[in-house]
């Protein structure tokens, strides 16, 4: 073979064969690149996406954190991930992944996984308690969302934690009146969610949004801090409508102030541990029935909160509206009737119960 040829041959190496090698090499590469950096699991192949807790300690090496990945099935490569880490500081060198317990999902790519953990973007939950529920509504709803069972929230529920909360009244029982109702988000820690946690959470809330209440106007009322609980509680059970709510303490509290009894059902329900309802209401029994709770028998205040009153109903027994009314009695559609006198109270309970009679169903001829 001539000098020349081989020139050309070795030229011709150089423009065809190389490149192509080059062009194998970059398509490997990147199909390699494009298999790790995908999400293990194919979310359009599976109805329900598994949620897998990865705890990340503080002080946890990137290369350690790519590995528990691996093994946790959320990622592919350790290798693939180390990459990424490099990618990530390179665009904010100030940056670095975040301790913390996260809820990640196998059918995330691995750049949102790391992003996720990049941002310290840790697992949350949320849980909403009603205006008025009791300890017992609470125990029984965390125990059905599977946060924990509910004779765990009971329990954690007689400890008082007054080395925390020091206006928490002395000796009480439990914390009936003080878990103030409300929407909140709750960041997952390494231990989960626990009872305690989450009573201090809400102990937490009533102490920035309800004791400043009492604190601003406990020099306009004769309501002791213990006492504006207790009467919001039962002020909570008794109203449904907002723009009866302040009418509802205004009776109770003119009750209150005439040494009259408050007569109150929700008292009798929880001193029984019953629910009247529309077709079945209290009984003349049950009330007759002698409980601590029974405002009907006993004078004065519950012993403890019959419920956790909302903001609206710690607000309104501390502004109660002056009445001349000193009785009510439901509608069943959520309003009540008025009145100043046993006789205009007896003739409005009357009244409703006939008009609830005749709308029930005539029962059929046999």
């Amino acid at each position: 073979m001539t000098r020349t040829a081989k020139k050309l041959t070795k030229l011709t190496y150089i423009w065809l064969v190389l490149p192509v090698g080059l062009a194998l090499g970059t398509w490997q590469g990147w199909s390699w690149w494009s298999w790790v950096s995908a999400p293990v699991i194919d979310s359009s192949q599976v109805s329900n996406p598994p949620q897998i807790q990865i705890e990340i300690a503080p002080g946890t090496g990137s290369q350690q954190i790519g590995n528990d990945l691996q093994s946790a099935g959320l990622i592919r490569s350790s290798t693939a991930w180390r990459i990424w880490y490099q990618i990530l500081r390179w665009q904010d060198r100030q940056g670095e992944f975040k301790s913390g317990t996260y809820t990640l999902s196998p059918t995330k790519p691995l750049r949102a996984i790391a992003e996720q953990i990049w941002r310290g973007q840790v697992a949350k939950t949320s849980y909403t308690i009603p205006e008025g529920w009791s300890l017992r509504q609470m125990a029984t709803y965390f125990e059905s969302q599977g946060f924990f069972p509910a004779s765990g929230f009971m329990d954690a529920a007689k400890q008082i934690p007054r080395d925390r909360f020091p206006w928490l009244p002395e000796g009480i029982p439990h914390l009936e009146g003080f878990l103030i109702p409300d929407t909140y988000t709750y960041v997952i820690d390494k231990d989960g969610i626990t009872p305690q946690a989450v009573i201090n959470q809400m102990l937490n809330h009533f102490q920035t949004k309800a004791l400043p209440i009492y604190e601003q106007q406990k020099g306009k009322t004769q309501l002791g801090f213990y006492d504006w609980v207790k009467l919001a509680s039962i002020v909570e059970k008794e109203s449904v409508l907002p723009t009866e709510r302040r009418t509802i303490a205004g009776v109770f509290t003119e009750r209150l102030r005439r040494g009259m009894k408050l007569e109150a059902d929700p008292t009798v329900e929880y001193g029984l541990g019953i629910r009247q309802t529309a077709d079945q209401p209290l009984t003349y029994a049950q009330v007759q029935t002698p409980n601590p709770y029974n405002t009907y028998m006993n004078p004065g205040l519950t012993p403890t909160p019959i419920a956790n009153p909302g903001l609206a109903s710690l607000k309104a027994t501390l502004d109660p509206e002056k009445t001349e009314y000193l009785f009510f009695v439901a509608r069943y559609d959520g309003s009540h009737v008025f009145s100043k006198t046993l006789e205009e109270h007896e003739a409005a309970a009357i009244a409703i119960r006939r008009q609830r009679d005749s709308q029930r169903p005539s029962p059929n001829p046999q």
